[in-house]
C-alpha cells in the first residue's frame, strides 16, 4: 500500500490549485468507468489528487493505473493505531486552521448522528472529512469531488465544511438508490453541483430537489472508442467459427444471470446450436452453477470468470450477441448504465438487454439493440433467437449502436463536461499521450495486466 502523503503544508505542490477526487476504494478493478475518467481529466490538463477512504485494492490492477499521474492518499485505517495518531494530527490541524469551521462541522456531525439509524457511519466519515480537510489546505485544493454518494460524499461535505471549499458529487445507481432520499436531498442541496450518469437518475434526484434541478448535471460514462475502433468484429465471429452468446457482469442478483440462463436452456430446446459464456466473479457462482446443471447446460453455458480487459475486447469481436438482465432488486438496487453494454456496442456486437433504470438511453429498442422486459427468460431468448436469426438487421442495430457510442457517449465529450463544470476549462491539455505514475514497480499498487470485467 503507498504510504499516506505528507500532511505537511511545507509539501504542497506548486502551479494550478487541483481538484480532489474522493473514491470509497482507489484503485478498483470494477471501476474502469472512473479510471478512464481521471485519465482522460488529466489528459485535459486537469490537476488531482485521489483520496481514497478503505485501502486499495491489493495487486493485480488495471494496466491503466500506471497512466494516472494524480498522488494517491489513503485515508489512515481507524483500526490501527498509527493509524489513529494520523487522523487525530490532521483534526488538531483542522481545528488550529479553522476553529470556527470545525465547531460548526462538529455541531452538524451531532446532529446528523442524532437523526441516524448508524450514528457511528456518521462520525466515521466526520473524521474522514478532518482528514481531507488538512490535506485540501497542504496541498491549495481548490474543489472536492466525491464519486458516489454515499460515503464519499458524506465526508467531502464534512471536509467542505471545515475548509469551506466547494464539493460536488458523482452519483451512480447502488449509491443513490439505497441510499434514504432525505439524506441524498440534504448533501445535493448542499452540493455546488451533482453529477450523474443516467437521464432516469436525473428524474429521481429532480423528485427529490423539489424543483432545485439547475445543480443536477448529466454525465453520462464516457467510453474511450479509441481502444475499440480497430476490430473487425464479422471477421473476429467468423474465425471463431461458433455462435457465441456474450454476457459481462458480476454474479450478483441484479445482474439477472438467473433469466440469462433460463433463456439459454429455452434456446437449447429449440434446437439451436450456440455457447454462452458469462465473464465476472461474484458470490452467486455457485447458485448459478448449480442452475446451469439442473438445466442440463453444462459444457453450453459457462461461468469464466475474471478475464483482462485486453482479452475481453478481443472476446466481444467474436460474440454474435451480447445479452445482459438487469433487474431492480427487492432493496432497490440497480444498474445504471453497464459500461460492457457499450463496449460491446463499441466493438460493433449486437446487444440484447432489458428495460430497466438508464439502458433504454443507450439501447433503443429496434433501433440500437433491443430491448425486454426484466424478470423475463422468455422474451429475452425470443429476442436472442431474432438476431441469431437474422445477421442483416443484427449488423444495422449494431451499426446503429457504435453511431449512437459516438454521439453522446464518447469519453471524451462526456469527460470535458465535467471537467468545465469543475473549473478546469482554463487547464493545459497535455501535448503527450499517457501519463506518468505515482506508483513504484515494487509497491502493492503497481499496475498488473489482469483486470476483473467492469460493470
Amino acid at each position: 500500500m503507498p504510504a499516506f502523503a505528507s500532511l505537511d503544508p511545507a509539501a504542497a505542490p506548486a502551479g494550478d490549485a487541483p481538484v480532489i477526487y474522493i473514491m470509497k476504494r482507489y484503485p478498483r478493478l470494477t471501476e474502469t468507468f472512473i479510471l478512464n475518467e481521471i485519465r482522460a481529466m488529466e489528459r485535459l490538463g486537469a490537476k488531482l489528487h485521489i483520496v481514497s477512504l478503505l485501502p486499495p485494492e491489493p495487486p493485480p490492477h488495471h494496466p491503466m493505473v500506471a497512466e494516472v499521474e494524480a498522488p494517491l492518499h489513503p485515508v489512515p485505517p481507524m483500526s490501527e493505531a498509527a493509524g489513529r495518531r494520523q487522523i487525530a494530527a490532521a483534526h488538531r490541524r483542522a481545528i488550529a486552521a479553522a476553529p470556527g469551521r470545525y465547531l460548526a462541522a462538529f455541531g452538524r456531525a451531532m446532529l446528523f448522528s442524532a437523526r441516524s439509524p448508524n450514528p457511528l457511519s456518521v462520525w466515521k466519515q466526520f473524521l474522514r472529512g478532518g482528514v481531507i480537510a488538512t490535506l485540501c489546505r497542504s496541498h491549495g485544493i481548490r474543489h472536492i469531488h466525491a464519486h458516489f454518494a454515499n460515503a464519499p460524499a458524506a465526508a467531502a461535505w464534512f471536509a467542505s465544511m471545515m475548509t469551506g471549499l466547494p464539493f460536488s458529487f458523482t452519483a451512480h445507481a447502488k449509491d443513490l438508490y439505497l441510499t434514504p432520499p432525505q439524506v441524498i436531498r440534504k448533501r445535493a442541496l448542499a452540493a455546488s453541483f451533482v453529477a450523474t450518469c443516467t437521464g432516469y437518475n436525473v428524474k429521481y434526484l429532480a423528485g427529490l430537489l423539489d424543483g432545485e434541478t439547475d445543480r443536477i448535471k448529466l454525465v453520462y460514462h464516457g467510453i474511450d472508442l479509441g481502444l475499440f475502433g480497430a476490430r473487425r468484429q464479422d471477421a473476429a465471429v467468423r474465425e471463431a467459427g461458433e455462435t457465441l452468446i456474450l454476457s459481462v457482469g458480476r454474479l450478483v442478483p441484479k445482474k439477472g444471470h438467473d433469466d440469462l440462463i433460463a433463456a439459454c436452456a429455452r434456446l437449447r430446446r429449440q434446437g439451436i446450436a450456440f455457447r454462452c459464456r458469462i465473464i465476472g466473479e461474484g458470490p452467486l457462482r455457485e447458485t448459478l452453477q448449480a442452475q446451469i446443471a439442473a438445466h442440463g447446460l453444462d459444457g453450453v453455458v459457462t461461468l469464466d470468470g475474471a478475464m483482462t480487459h485486453a482479452d475481453l475486447i478481443a472476446l466481444y469481436a467474436t460474440a454474435n450477441v451480447f445479452a445482459l438482465a438487469p433487474r431492480i432488486t427487492e432493496d432497490g438496487d440497480r444498474d445504471g448504465i453497464p459500461n460492457v453494454i457499450a463496449e460491446a456496442m463499441a466493438i460493433g456486437v449486437p446487444v440484447v438487454s432489458t428495460r430497466v433504470s438508464g439502458i433504454p438511453e443507450l439501447v433503443r429498442d429496434g433501433e440500437t439493440g433491443r430491448l425486454v422486459p426484466p424478470r423475463d427468460p422468455a422474451a429475452l431468448a425470443a429476442a436472442i433467437e431474432d438476431i441469431l436469426a437474422d445477421p442483416a438487421t443484427a449488423r444495422r442495430l449494431a451499426e446503429a449502436g457504435r453511431a449512437r457510442l459516438e454521439g453522446e457517449f464518447d469519453l471524451w465529450t462526456t469527460t470535458r463536461r465535467l471537467h468545465a463544470l469543475l473549473g478546469c476549462a482554463g487547464c493545459v491539455p497535455q501535448a503527450r499521450e499517457g501519463g506518468g505514475t505515482r506508483f513504484r514497480a515494487d509497491s502493492p499498487t503497481a499496475p498488473s495486466s489482469l483486470a476483473k470485467a467492469s460493470s
